[in-house]
């Protein structure tokens, strides 16, 4: 392989990077911001149940409740309890 064929093929796979990172870039930034959500909302789920003496609500410290807190925020909060309201 030549020197010119070893530059064409780096610049054709450094334009395949670029164009995969514009293509995802929106898809990614997405799950970004929901993984970063979902870990505050595990972390509002972890406080309440620190306050469970106090003001007597608990939720399960799990997956599924952070991640809905994180994808719908403080009505996912209100939701969760108003599940657990219900449902005991």
């Amino acid at each position: 392989m030549s020197v010119v064929e070893k530059i064409a093929l780096g610049l054709t796979l450094l334009f395949l990077v670029v164009v995969c990172l514009r293509l995802f870039a929106a898809p990614l930034k997405l799950a970004l911001k929901v993984a970063f959500n979902s870990a505050l909302g595990f972390g509002a789920v972890w406080l309440l149940n620190l306050t469970t003496s106090v003001t007597g609500l608990s939720l399960g410290l799990n997956w599924f409740n952070a991640l809905l807190i994180g994808i719908l925020g403080l009505p996912g909060f209100g939701l969760l309890l108003l599940v657990q309201w219900v449902l005991t």
